[in-house]
């Protein structure tokens, strides 16, 4: 018998088998508690309300909105009825956002109450949205939108899921930024989330169970929070939700109240918390695991967690375009004899290829390099949860093609398998024929005393064709205290000559990508004269 692998069947287990256990969200009014048995019951109450809309069997629904509860409802209600779940990054900007809803044909709009202003001017730009659902915390008056409690108030708690749903048919669809363009666009089939899910739960990777309590700081507008809502409700987890603009502070706060066990988000949201760590007393002793990814972990940021929690940071590694895990850094037990920095050290590499993908590094012809830990390519991957194209996008062939997805990262492996990101294809600075990682540079500069952030970046050089420049932010007990031919001396001792930057600005703040990563581009083009100009 031919049995399908539906998002469908992750909801009816925590029904069935873990009706008494919670989901704990951070609002504006204060901390709500449900259990999965009342959240079966408003997921069914929103799937009735959205068939009442008109929403059918591969209509997309929008949502614009934080991590809580109701977004944690629409992300079963609108896959289990056949629809597919179009979750916003809400930090695009207006003309992304304009044309991500009309690429994608969504035909509702979930939106926050507080989000709600930056949607309303864009309205009368939005194609095929035909109404406008706002999540809020009390009855809504607002004109031309719908209260999402008043929509599913009174509805049947329970719901007739379609049966015939195909595990190939697509329940998610998440959007990736571009280098240049609009964003792309990613499907995700119900055996993609399926099978990513069950990832998630292996021992190797996060192993995700029902005695954790997990509290994902990643967004779920950003690859659908890394599926961990997915797999979570799957295995009864229960789950801690940090609301809309949570402050380091709440989330040391919500990591203590509701004893957490695992976190994740990227590192931006991790240097936060450190200080706030650093200032007060919290007991975070049931945490067991903090996974980070996004962009590579800052070593000095590893150090004082392990020093502070006595945990290494679990650095892990994924994309859109993978549903996003495909690495993590987990020690193979005849290593766990290491010495502490040995250890360390690979635990700041992006790890271990996770099972049931396959990866292959490639030089600049297209040809494999061996796994000697020195040969730098670009990593390229297939497997069961990586996408084969675009969504409508010409720009698929540019980056899948002979059957394997082409990351754009270049990295290296070693005779054990970890893979280690050199840097972003786009990123990577050429000088006088040499590559030379902006990403170790980087790590070593955040290692410095009185460092916050630090960026490193290629500048035109009429001489070397590229040169590094390090874009460096103080902490604010630093300002003034630091000097640029400290920071470059500290370069000096650890790195080749022509790998060390020319020259360090301070900057008050590094810009950010919608993903928290630091926006390379944006520095790239203020910077781009500084070696030229004499």
């Amino acid at each position: 018998m031919r049995y399908p692998l539906t998002v469908r069947n992750l909801l009816e287990r925590s029904r069935t088998m873990f009706a008494h256990k919670e989901i704990v969200s951070r609002m504006p009014t204060g901390v709500v508690r449900h259990t999965y048995g009342q959240y079966y019951g408003r997921v069914s109450q929103l799937a009735h309300a959205l068939t009442d809309l008109g929403v059918g069997r591969g209509d997309r629904v929008a949502t614009f909105a934080w991590n809580h509860h109701r977004h944690l409802e629409a992300y079963f209600a609108v896959p289990c009825m056949g629809a597919v779940l179009h979750t916003v990054n809400i930090r695009l900007p207006a003309e992304h956002i304009i044309h991500i809803l009309n690429h994608a044909e969504d035909k509702v709009l979930l939106v926050d109450e507080d989000l709600l202003p930056a949607i309303l001017p864009l309205r009368d730009q939005f194609k095929t949205v035909e109404q406008i659902i706002v999540m809020a915390d009390h009855p809504l008056t607002a004109e031309n939108v719908v209260d999402y409690e008043t929509l599913i108030s009174g509805r049947p708690t329970t719901f007739a899921w379609p049966e015939d749903i195909d595990e190939w048919e697509p329940a998610g669809m998440c959007y990736t930024s571009a280098t240049t363009g609009n964003p792309k666009a990613v499907l995700y089939a119900h055996r993609a989330i399926f099978l990513h899910s069950m990832l998630l739960c292996m021992a190797d990777t996060l192993g995700l169970s029902e005695s954790d309590t997990v509290l994902p700081v990643v967004p779920m507008f950003h690859v659908n929070a890394w599926g961990l809502p997915f797999a979570a409700v799957w295995m009864g987890t229960k789950q801690v939700l940090p609301g809309a603009r949570p402050h380091p502070a709440d989330i040391a706060q919500l990591l203590q109240d509701e004893k957490v066990t695992i976190t994740a988000g990227v590192p931006t949201v991790w240097l936060g918390l450190l200080q706030v760590l650093e200032k007060g007393d919290y007991d975070l002793s049931a945490l067991r695991a903090i996974a980070c990814g996004g962009s590579a972990v800052p070593r000095a940021l590893a150090e004082a967690y392990r020093k502070k929690l006595g945990l290494p940071i679990l650095h892990a590694y994924g994309m859109t375009e993978a549903a996003p895990l495909t690495h993590v850094a987990r020690l193979k037990s005849h290593l766990t004899i290491l010495p502490p920095d040995a250890q360390q050290d690979i635990y700041d590499k992006q790890g271990l290829l996770v099972p049931g993908l396959e990866m292959k590094i490639l030089d600049q012809a297209g040809n494999e390099v061996p796994w000697d830990g020195k040969t730098f390519g670009e990593v390229v991957m297939r497997g069961p949860w990586i996408a084969a194209e675009y969504y409508k996008d010409d720009r698929s062939s540019d980056t899948f093609y002979d059957g394997w997805y082409h990351t754009g990262d270049i990295g290296i492996v070693d005779q054990e398998g970890y893979l280690k990101l050199v840097d972003r294809a786009k990123d990577v600075i050429k000088s006088g024929g040499e590559w030379i990682s902006s990403v170790d540079l980087e790590n070593a500069i955040m290692a410095f005393p009185g460092v916050a952030e630090a960026a490193v970046i290629a500048c035109p050089h009429t001489v070397w064709d590229e040169r590094p420049l390090a874009c460096v932010v103080p902490k604010a007990d630093a300002k003034g205290a630091l000097h640029k031919e400290a920071i470059l001396e500290f370069l000096r001792n650890r790195f080749p000559h022509y790998w060390v930057p020319d020259d360090a600005v301070f900057l008050d703040e590094l810009p950010k990508t919608g993903t928290g990563k630091f926006d390379k581009k944006v520095l790239r083009g203020k910077f781009q004269g500084h070696y030229m100009a004499g």
